[in-house]
Protein backbone atom coordinates (compact mmCIF):
# COMPACT_ATOMS: atom_id res chain seq x y z
CA UNK A 1 0.00 0.00 0.00
CA UNK A 2 0.94 3.63 -0.40
CA UNK A 3 2.13 5.67 2.57
CA UNK A 4 -0.68 6.83 4.85
CA UNK A 5 -1.89 10.21 3.57
CA UNK A 6 -5.18 11.23 5.21
CA UNK A 7 -7.11 14.42 4.55
CA UNK A 8 -6.80 15.38 8.22
CA UNK A 9 -5.68 17.01 10.45
CA UNK A 10 -5.12 20.24 8.49
CA UNK A 11 -7.92 21.78 6.42
CA UNK A 12 -6.00 21.36 3.15
CA UNK A 13 -7.13 18.10 1.54
CA UNK A 14 -4.68 15.46 0.35
CA UNK A 15 -4.56 14.60 -3.39
CA UNK A 16 -3.67 10.96 -2.65
CA UNK A 17 -6.42 8.32 -2.72
CA UNK A 18 -6.96 5.25 -0.58
CA UNK A 19 -5.76 1.99 -2.14
CA UNK A 20 -8.47 -0.02 -3.90
CA UNK A 21 -10.24 -2.53 -1.68
CA UNK A 22 -9.24 -0.85 1.59
CA UNK A 23 -11.14 1.20 4.15
CA UNK A 24 -10.09 4.17 6.25
CA UNK A 25 -11.60 6.02 9.20
CA UNK A 26 -10.59 9.65 9.85
CA UNK A 27 -12.21 10.94 13.02
CA UNK A 28 -11.99 13.64 15.66
CA UNK A 29 -12.34 12.31 19.17
CA UNK A 30 -13.76 15.76 19.91
CA UNK A 31 -13.45 19.30 18.64
CA UNK A 32 -14.20 22.54 20.52
CA UNK A 33 -14.94 25.89 18.88
CA UNK A 34 -15.22 29.27 20.62
CA UNK A 35 -16.27 32.57 19.06
CA UNK A 36 -17.12 35.94 20.62
CA UNK A 37 -18.33 38.58 18.16
CA UNK A 38 -20.44 41.70 18.78
CA UNK A 39 -21.44 40.53 22.25
CA UNK A 40 -22.57 37.08 21.05
CA UNK A 41 -20.58 34.17 22.48
CA UNK A 42 -20.85 30.77 20.82
CA UNK A 43 -19.32 27.55 22.10
CA UNK A 44 -19.59 24.34 20.08
CA UNK A 45 -18.65 20.77 20.94
CA UNK A 46 -18.57 18.22 18.11
CA UNK A 47 -18.08 14.64 19.28
CA UNK A 48 -16.68 12.05 16.87
CA UNK A 49 -17.24 13.73 13.49
CA UNK A 50 -16.02 11.15 11.00
CA UNK A 51 -14.88 10.68 7.41
CA UNK A 52 -15.38 7.09 6.23
CA UNK A 53 -13.46 6.12 3.07
CA UNK A 54 -13.44 3.15 0.73
CA UNK A 55 -10.94 2.64 -2.09
CA UNK A 56 -12.79 1.94 -5.34
CA UNK A 57 -10.00 2.04 -7.94
CA UNK A 58 -6.25 2.66 -7.88
CA UNK A 59 -6.94 6.39 -8.26
CA UNK A 60 -10.50 6.77 -6.91
CA UNK A 61 -11.97 6.62 -3.41
CA UNK A 62 -15.45 7.31 -2.05
CA UNK A 63 -15.92 9.25 1.19
CA UNK A 64 -18.78 9.91 3.60
CA UNK A 65 -18.41 12.78 6.08
CA UNK A 66 -20.85 12.88 8.98
CA UNK A 67 -20.84 15.55 11.68
CA UNK A 68 -22.19 13.20 14.34
CA UNK A 69 -23.15 14.68 17.75
CA UNK A 70 -23.07 18.48 18.06
CA UNK A 71 -23.81 20.69 21.07
CA UNK A 72 -24.01 24.47 20.58
CA UNK A 73 -24.41 27.06 23.34
CA UNK A 74 -25.11 30.64 22.23
CA UNK A 75 -25.19 33.53 24.71
CA UNK A 76 -25.95 37.21 24.06
CA UNK A 77 -26.79 40.13 26.35
CA UNK A 78 -30.37 38.97 26.81
CA UNK A 79 -30.58 35.21 26.54
CA UNK A 80 -28.79 31.86 26.34
CA UNK A 81 -29.86 29.09 23.97
CA UNK A 82 -28.60 25.55 23.42
CA UNK A 83 -28.92 23.11 20.53
CA UNK A 84 -27.99 19.43 20.58
CA UNK A 85 -28.28 16.81 17.89
CA UNK A 86 -26.69 15.44 14.75
CA UNK A 87 -25.20 17.17 11.74
CA UNK A 88 -25.27 16.79 7.96
CA UNK A 89 -23.98 14.05 5.63
CA UNK A 90 -21.49 14.90 2.86
CA UNK A 91 -20.50 12.26 0.27
CA UNK A 92 -17.31 13.00 -1.71
CA UNK A 93 -15.48 11.30 -4.58
CA UNK A 94 -11.72 11.80 -4.82
CA UNK A 95 -10.14 11.27 -8.24
CA UNK A 96 -6.35 11.45 -8.38
CA UNK A 97 -5.13 13.00 -11.64
CA UNK A 98 -1.41 12.33 -11.21
CA UNK A 99 1.24 11.58 -8.60
CA UNK A 100 -0.59 8.87 -6.66
CA UNK A 101 2.30 6.41 -6.90
CA UNK A 102 5.31 8.70 -7.13
CA UNK A 103 6.69 12.01 -8.31
CA UNK A 104 7.30 15.41 -6.77
CA UNK A 105 3.74 16.62 -7.30
CA UNK A 106 0.25 15.15 -7.03
CA UNK A 107 -3.17 16.59 -7.86
CA UNK A 108 -6.78 15.46 -7.53
CA UNK A 109 -10.40 16.46 -8.07
CA UNK A 110 -12.73 16.19 -5.08
CA UNK A 111 -16.41 16.94 -5.86
CA UNK A 112 -18.84 16.86 -2.93
CA UNK A 113 -22.54 17.24 -2.13
CA UNK A 114 -23.97 17.98 1.32
CA UNK A 115 -27.33 16.49 2.27
CA UNK A 116 -29.29 18.15 5.11
CA UNK A 117 -29.98 15.37 7.60
CA UNK A 118 -29.32 17.45 10.73
CA UNK A 119 -31.54 17.67 13.80
CA UNK A 120 -32.46 20.58 16.12
CA UNK A 121 -31.77 23.16 13.37
CA UNK A 122 -28.02 22.44 13.36
CA UNK A 123 -27.85 23.16 9.62
CA UNK A 124 -29.57 25.20 6.96
CA UNK A 125 -31.66 22.31 5.54
CA UNK A 126 -30.30 22.89 2.02
CA UNK A 127 -28.50 20.69 -0.48
CA UNK A 128 -25.11 22.26 -1.20
CA UNK A 129 -22.00 21.22 -3.09
CA UNK A 130 -18.81 22.14 -4.83
CA UNK A 131 -15.42 21.11 -6.17
CA UNK A 132 -12.09 20.93 -4.32
CA UNK A 133 -8.72 20.75 -6.13
CA UNK A 134 -5.85 19.72 -3.81
CA UNK A 135 -2.20 19.82 -4.92
CA UNK A 136 0.83 18.38 -3.09
CA UNK A 137 4.46 19.38 -3.73
CA UNK A 138 7.58 17.74 -2.28
CA UNK A 139 10.11 20.44 -1.36
CA UNK A 140 13.84 20.21 -0.55
CA UNK A 141 15.01 19.22 2.95
CA UNK A 142 12.04 16.80 3.36
CA UNK A 143 9.44 19.56 3.51
CA UNK A 144 5.98 18.90 2.08
CA UNK A 145 3.69 21.65 0.81
CA UNK A 146 -0.04 21.31 0.23
CA UNK A 147 -2.22 23.71 -1.72
CA UNK A 148 -5.98 23.77 -2.15
CA UNK A 149 -8.45 25.71 -4.26
CA UNK A 150 -12.19 25.13 -3.92
CA UNK A 151 -15.41 26.63 -5.26
CA UNK A 152 -18.74 25.87 -3.57
CA UNK A 153 -22.41 26.77 -3.95
CA UNK A 154 -24.08 27.47 -0.57
CA UNK A 155 -27.54 28.59 0.49
CA UNK A 156 -27.82 32.25 1.49
CA UNK A 157 -28.13 32.91 5.22
CA UNK A 158 -31.44 34.64 4.51
CA UNK A 159 -32.75 31.27 3.28
CA UNK A 160 -33.51 32.32 -0.30
CA UNK A 161 -31.15 31.67 -3.21
CA UNK A 162 -27.53 30.56 -3.33
CA UNK A 163 -24.10 32.19 -3.41
CA UNK A 164 -20.57 31.11 -4.26
CA UNK A 165 -17.71 30.65 -1.81
CA UNK A 166 -14.04 30.31 -2.69
CA UNK A 167 -11.40 28.61 -0.53
CA UNK A 168 -7.63 28.94 -0.82
CA UNK A 169 -5.21 27.30 1.59
CA UNK A 170 -1.54 26.47 1.92
CA UNK A 171 0.12 24.14 4.42
CA UNK A 172 3.70 23.09 5.19
CA UNK A 173 4.57 19.81 6.93
CA UNK A 174 7.90 18.53 8.26
CA UNK A 175 9.18 15.82 10.56
CA UNK A 176 10.14 16.88 14.08
CA UNK A 177 11.62 13.78 15.69
CA UNK A 178 11.11 10.11 14.97
CA UNK A 179 7.50 9.49 13.93
CA UNK A 180 6.33 12.91 15.13
CA UNK A 181 5.73 15.64 12.57
CA UNK A 182 4.04 19.03 12.56
CA UNK A 183 2.36 21.46 10.19
CA UNK A 184 1.52 25.11 9.82
CA UNK A 185 -1.28 26.35 7.57
CA UNK A 186 -3.07 29.45 6.35
CA UNK A 187 -6.71 29.04 5.33
CA UNK A 188 -8.95 31.55 3.53
CA UNK A 189 -12.70 31.38 2.77
CA UNK A 190 -14.27 34.23 0.81
CA UNK A 191 -18.05 34.41 0.33
CA UNK A 192 -19.79 36.38 -2.43
CA UNK A 193 -22.84 36.85 -0.20
CA UNK A 194 -21.30 39.61 1.87
CA UNK A 195 -22.42 39.62 5.47
CA UNK A 196 -19.67 38.72 7.96
CA UNK A 197 -16.95 38.84 5.29
CA UNK A 198 -13.65 37.04 4.78
CA UNK A 199 -12.77 34.05 6.98
CA UNK A 200 -9.06 33.61 7.60
CA UNK A 201 -7.33 31.25 10.04
CA UNK A 202 -3.78 30.29 11.00
CA UNK A 203 -3.65 26.59 11.87
CA UNK A 204 -0.99 24.51 13.65
CA UNK A 205 -0.89 20.85 14.63
CA UNK A 206 1.04 17.66 15.34
CA UNK A 207 0.84 14.17 13.83
CA UNK A 208 2.22 10.95 15.30
CA UNK A 209 2.46 7.83 13.14
CA UNK A 210 1.77 4.97 15.57
CA UNK A 211 2.00 2.30 12.84
CA UNK A 212 1.96 2.40 9.04
CA UNK A 213 -1.85 2.29 9.26
CA UNK A 214 -2.64 4.38 12.37
CA UNK A 215 -1.97 8.07 13.02
CA UNK A 216 -2.88 10.26 16.00
CA UNK A 217 -3.10 14.03 15.73
CA UNK A 218 -4.05 17.23 17.50
CA UNK A 219 -4.22 20.86 16.47
CA UNK A 220 -5.60 24.35 16.94
CA UNK A 221 -7.06 26.74 14.36
CA UNK A 222 -6.85 30.43 15.27
CA UNK A 223 -9.07 33.03 13.64
CA UNK A 224 -7.23 36.07 12.28
CA UNK A 225 -10.21 37.85 10.72
CA UNK A 226 -13.43 39.14 12.27
CA UNK A 227 -15.63 36.57 10.50
CA UNK A 228 -13.56 33.58 11.63
CA UNK A 229 -14.14 31.60 14.82
CA UNK A 230 -11.69 32.70 17.50
CA UNK A 231 -10.40 29.23 18.42
CA UNK A 232 -11.00 25.70 17.18
CA UNK A 233 -9.09 22.94 19.02
CA UNK A 234 -9.27 19.23 18.23
CA UNK A 235 -7.69 15.82 18.60
CA UNK A 236 -8.28 12.78 16.44
CA UNK A 237 -7.17 9.58 14.75
CA UNK A 238 -6.76 7.99 11.31
CA UNK A 239 -6.95 4.20 10.92
CA UNK A 240 -6.58 2.25 7.64
CA UNK A 241 -7.82 -1.32 7.15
Amino acid sequence: MRELSPDRPDKTESPYTLDAGHFMVEMDFATFTHDDTDGVRTETWNVAPVNLKVGLLNNVDLQFIYDNYIHVRTQDRLDTTTQSGFGDLTPRLKINLWGNDGGKTACALLPFVKFPVNTDHLGNDAVEGGMIVPLSVKLPAEWDMGLESAASCFRNDAGSGYHAEFIQSITFDHGIIGKLSGYGEFFSDLSTEGGPGWVGTVDIGLEYLVTENVQLDCGCNLGVTRAADDVNAFTGITARF
